[in-house]
């Protein structure tokens, strides 16, 4: 049994759930947000918890899926409540991020701006010119869009120039010594 999959998923009081046929609807202030949950796999909602269980443990293909659905659950019923966010920083000179509108425009260096036009529900906001916040109630959705900017100037080893996530440690390479 998973130690993860044994927990049941609380539901905030502003939160509203509907199962059917292992399709597990959340609504809450930030929106809808639904998951598909493999037939293998029981729910229970049992007042303000949803019980997620399996139909065979012997079975490892279906006991790797216990952990899984219980933690896709989780992530819709936290998305629609508070929302997710990732935080990306620009190092770099003369790197630098704006907003046009919902759109951001990033000068990374290249000989031509690189636009990126979030799609609905993500909102995309700067705290300064190198410093980006993704946020939205989809977790794979901020992470894919969070992916999408770090892609397009990853941080290089050398002088640790790029896009990292907040925190990211950089491995640095030393280079080349100089003798002659």
């Amino acid at each position: 049994m998973s130690r993860i999959g044994k927990k049941p998923v609380e539901i905030p009081d502003k939160v509203e759930v509907k199962i059917e046929d292992n399709l597990v609807t959340a609504k809450g202030p930030l929106g809808t947000l639904s998951v598909q949950i493999r037939p293998e796999v029981i729910l229970k909602l049992e007042g303000k918890n949803i019980l997620v269980d399996i139909t065979n443990p012997k079975d490892r293909k279906i006991r790797a899926y216990h952990g899984l659905s219980r933690t896709l659950i989780n992530n819709i019923v936290v998305g629609v409540s508070q929302g997710f966010t990732k935080h990306l920083d620009i190092v770099g000179v003369g790197y630098r991020a704006q907003l046009d509108g919902r759109n951001l425009n990033l000068q990374l260096g290249y000989s031509h701006p690189v636009i990126i036009e979030p799609p609905p529900g993500i909102e995309i906001s700067l705290e300064s010119n190198t410093k980006i916040a993704v946020t939205g109630a989809d977790k794979k959705l901020v992470g894919d869009i969070a992916a999408e900017i770090r892609d397009k100037r990853p941080p290089e080893v050398y002088k640790g120039k790029g896009i990292r996530y907040r925190g990211e440690q950089i491995r640095r390479k030393a280079g080349k010594t100089g003798k002659k």
